[in-house]
């Protein structure tokens, strides 16, 4: 199956970690890539102490706030690289691509790639994509579309980033 969480809310990453830890206590095996993210979030403590998760990041410490560079685009064709071995190894039983519609958005990937990499994947493999701006040809792929929508947010008044509730 397929599964795709978008939209402009907070939470998506949120969702298919939430998804990956009742997978891993179901006592699947579990592979989290994470695109466009190379800095420390407080959820890879909990996550690395998982046996049967694991996950690796194909980004820079800091996130993309401009013209994507080399590196950015280096890493995320990293990172899909790696998604395709993990799949075609048939080891994990659930695979999340987390922000990969943001590294499409950015067009850090081609999305043949990333389509073709989807439409190989074993049926036996539940496979999660996260992140806003979803392709609709990876939406029109999907067996599952969670969009997830913001109507207010905390930021507008000033507040920022908060350790343990967005990192």
């Amino acid at each position: 199956m397929i599964q795709v969480y978008t939209g402009n809310g907070k939470g998506k990453t949120t969702a298919a970690l939430g998804q990956a830890i009742r997978a891993a206590g179901a006592g699947f095996k579990v592979f989290i890539i994470q695109f466009v993210k190379g800095r420390y979030y407080n959820e890879l403590k909990v996550l690395k102490s998982i046996k049967n998760i694991k996950i690796e990041q194909y980004g820079k410490s800091c996130f993309i706030k401009k013209k994507p560079d080399k590196k950015d685009i280096a890493l995320a064709k990293r990172g899909l690289e790696r998604a395709r071995e993990v799949i075609s190894k048939r080891i994990y039983n659930l695979v999340i691509l987390d922000e990969i519609n943001i590294a499409l958005n950015l067009k850090l990937l081609k999305l043949k790639d990333v389509v073709e990499l989807i439409e190989n994947a074993p049926k036996k493999i539940e496979l999660i994509l996260t992140g806003r701006y979803a392709h609709p040809k990876v939406l029109k792929i999907a067996d599952l579309i969670s969009e997830i929508k913001e109507r207010r947010h905390y930021y507008r008044k000033g507040i920022t980033a908060r350790k343990g509730i967005e990192f």
